[in-house]
């Protein structure tokens, strides 16, 4: 690069204040204790799947592994490094301090996974299980994962096979972390909080399957 007269300038670093803003790039070399975050999100649901899931997982993993589980509203599970919630600067040093990170299928939680440098190992939240009140992340979710920007989990199997092959190699699901996705953050939680305002808009007028049926009055004709 050359100023205007000519010469080359000399690039100027960043300041620190913007250097320590920007999310670091995964290193893709062996670590000596895998660290795993687990996060679950806020919503008062409880996904007792995914916490039990991962318990028993641990309980047979072998290796040194750092956990940190975000539990929600789901009872706290027998394993270090279980927190109900985590503020927002702690969440975010978690993932960057993280080789692996786990969590639902909440689009905020997927993007800031990604805009860490992760490819999130995602299990969504089933509404038939009592997980969430709608589909939202399990549409949301499938649809990444079709894409390849998660590794979508759906059952145990799945979950415990992605598991392996992190602790193997966690570069497999690292990503160029992306300092810009705080932007795709806002417009997909936006896009999602409107499906779900209009799935609870429609639920609601929805008109009533029966009604009261009476015999018209004589002299008055029966509309139909």
């Amino acid at each position: 690069m050359t100023g205007e007269t000519g010469t080359a300038r000399r690039p100027q670093p960043r300041p620190a204040t913007e250097a320590a803003r920007l999310p670091r790039q995964r290193d893709s070399s062996a670590v000596a204790q895998l660290r795993l975050l687990v996060a679950v999100g806020t919503d008062k649901h409880p996904f007792d799947r995914l916490v039990d899931w991962l318990a028993q997982w641990h309980a047979h993993a072998s290796g040194p592994i750092g956990l940190t589980v975000q539990h929600g509203h789901t009872a706290a599970p027998q394993l270090s490094g279980a927190v109900p919630f985590l503020g927002h600067d702690a969440l975010q040093q978690a993932m960057i301090d993280a080789d692996l990170v786990v969590c639902h299928g909440g689009p905020a939680t997927i993007l800031e996974a990604r805009r860490h440098g992760h490819l999130p190992i995602v299990v969504p939240r089933d509404p038939a299980r009592g997980e969430h009140v709608d589909n939202h992340q399990l549409l949301f979710a499938r649809r990444l994962g079709a894409a390849g920007l998660v590794a979508l989990c759906e059952t145990r199997e799945a979950l415990y096979d992605a598991l392996a092959a992190g602790v193997a190699d966690p570069s497999r699901y690292a990503v160029a972390a992306d300092p810009e996705a705080h932007e795709a953050r806002r417009a997909a939680v936006a896009r999602v909080g409107q499906i779900v305002d209009d799935l609870v808009a429609r639920s609601t007028a929805r008109p009533p399957r029966w009604r009261a049926w009476s015999r018209p009055r004589p002299g008055t004709e029966e509309i139909r």
